[in-house]
């Protein structure tokens, strides 16, 4: 389990193509103290297994399902990615519950700013708007993050988040422009309640 919280920029060091998919080489030498194989690391939110490590790098085999599903096919050789180890049993629970499964991609249709912060305003697949609620989680690219707006009923479907400077600073989202495609998890929470509420209509 992941909670959001950011530990580290890392950079694409090679991609090269595999049966399966695709194979990263990522340098990540905060992230990698300590880790060993078969560990789980979310990159831009999408949990993933430690197949190699040398130093300061790790590498990551991504099957087609997970490029189709997130922006991860998009990634290229000197791409700068969010990197989160998972919350160990003791840890300081600082973000929101974060699985590592991406819902879906949204597109950023605005940026706005606001003083030293950022409005980022993204679009998202209609069939997970239902998830957003003013004021409530979810997961840009890995990042934990409070909704501050969502989209009027009958509109097309899209959220806006507010990025403090530390944020925009130690995160991709710092680096994001108008049009980029985002990873997206919804909150889990949302999801369960909707699945039980399903069972018991």
């Amino acid at each position: 389990m992941f909670t959001g919280i950011v530990t580290e920029m890392g950079t694409v060091a090679s991609i090269s193509p595999t049966a399966a998919g695709r194979r990263v080489v990522l340098d990540a030498p905060a992230t990698t103290q300590g880790m060993r194989l078969g560990d789980s690391i979310a990159v831009n939110g999408v949990c993933l297994t430690a197949v190699e490590l040398g130093d300061h790098t790790v590498t990551l085999d991504i099957v087609g399902e997970t490029l189709a599903r997130s922006n991860l096919g998009k990634l290229a050789p000197g791409d700068v990615v969010d990197l989160e180890r998972p919350m160990p049993g003791d840890g300081r629970f600082d973000g929101h519950v974060v699985q590592g499964h991406v819902d879906g991609v949204g597109t950023i249709s605005e940026i706005t700013g606001e003083g030293t912060a950022k409005r980022l305003r993204i679009d998202v697949p209609d069939r997970l708007g239902r998830y957003l609620v003013e004021k409530g989680s979810v997961t840009v690219d890995g990042v934990s993050l409070t909704v501050t707006a969502v989209a009027p009923g009958g509109e097309s479907q899209w959220f806006e988040v507010v990025l403090i400077p530390h944020t925009l600073d130690v995160t991709v989202l710092g680096r994001r422009n108008r049009g980029d495609a985002v990873n997206l998890e919804m909150d889990v929470i949302a999801k369960y309640v909707e699945r039980l509420m399903e069972a018991s209509a």
